[in-house]
């Protein structure tokens, strides 16, 4: 299958896919995408916006995985920063249901989009999977992972969670990064599932 992976991040959900696959990922940080592409150096990289991306290159793939920026949609951003700590609120950053529209009414291709599970009810019915709530166009195989234990973790437990290394790196934000990881057996199930299905 051909790949696109939007928000590619450290590539937390890209662990375990192998590589029997054509992946191009997209992430606009270029300091993440040197990290991404030492990691997984024969996925192809590309340093730009990948709403805009998608966009342009949707009809291209077979399989769509997107991950779009979720902090503004947090329980935890609402509820203990915004509540207790005086963070400002901000809008939801509605790139996420855009994605979601754009992919239902466009796409051939299989696709998921993934975030956090938000303060307020979805405005889109998705899938909750631990902390994380999936839209697709397929149907994901139940799969009985371990609640991540993350929202107290410290960067050197969430490395060994995701095994991901970060130490030889000068990058802020790393507990972040770690953080807006899928867990790894999660994505290569909903992988897996997405495989069955392609013809």
């Amino acid at each position: 299958m051909k790949i696109l992976n939007l928000y590619s991040g450290l590539g937390g959900n890209r662990k375990l896919w192998g590589s029997k696959h054509k992946i191009v990922a997209v992430e606009i940080n270029p300091e993440i995408a040197t990290i991404y592409k030492e990691l997984y150096p024969d996925d192809e990289i590309v340093i730009g916006d990948a709403h805009e991306y998608l966009l342009q290159h949707f009809a291209e793939f077979d399989f769509i995985w997107s991950s779009p920026p979720c902090q503004s949609h947090s329980s935890f951003r609402f509820n203990i920063g915004v509540r207790y700590r005086g963070v400002k609120p901000v809008y939801p950053d509605m790139r996420l249901y855009e994605e979601i529209i754009f992919l239902q009414q466009h796409a051939k291709c299989l696709w998921i989009v993934e975030n956090v599970k938000p303060y307020y009810e979805p405005l889109i019915k998705g899938k909750l999977i631990q902390r994380h709530l999936f839209w697709s166009n397929f149907e994901l195989t139940k799969i009985k992972i371990p609640q991540e234990k993350i929202r107290a973790a410290q960067i050197r437990d969430l490395q060994k969670l995701h095994n991901i290394d970060l130490s030889k790196y000068k990058i802020k934000d790393k507990r972040q990064l770690l953080r807006n990881c899928v867990d790894k057996e999660l994505a290569v199930s909903i992988l897996n599932d997405a495989e069955k299905l392609f013809k």
